[in-house]
């Protein structure tokens, strides 16, 4: 697991290789990860927007941004934590993922980028 705390938000992120999924004869590997968001802040947020870079290990790189995540835009009370699963596939057995969040205080409707940590994905028989 990887975290990060940007503005009193923390991030952690945990990947899980998905063999049924996956197609390793064809080139694709699929990924799952969950996110864990946790509003640390003393106001509540919502997150607006997400930002993310996807770089397979033969110097491929995609981006994908858009609305929320998994089709919603979570409001977080302070304390509060939300957490959400995704996926992403590869054409190689090992990959990154890192990105942003755009946040809104919903006390002064002020937005700010919260970073998504740098992880790995990695086929887990390129482990050994």
């Amino acid at each position: 697991m990887v975290k990060k705390v940007t503005d009193g938000i923390t991030i952690s992120v945990e990947t899980f290789y998905q063999p049924d999924y996956s197609n390793p004869i064809g080139s694709e590997f699929m990924f799952a990860y969950r996110i864990t968001i946790e509003n640390n802040n003393t106001f509540p947020i919502k997150l607006l927007r997400r930002h993310w870079y996807i770089i397979d290990s033969n110097g491929t790189h995609r981006e994908v941004e858009g609305e929320g995540v998994v089709g919603v835009q979570p409001l977080l009370a302070p304390s509060e934590s939300y957490q959400y699963v995704s996926g992403s596939n590869l054409r190689t057995e090992i990959g990154k993922m890192y990105g942003s969040y755009q946040m809104e205080n919903q006390l002064n409707k002020k937005q700010f980028e919260v970073k998504i940590p740098e992880f790995q994905m990695i086929v887990p028989f390129k482990l050994n």
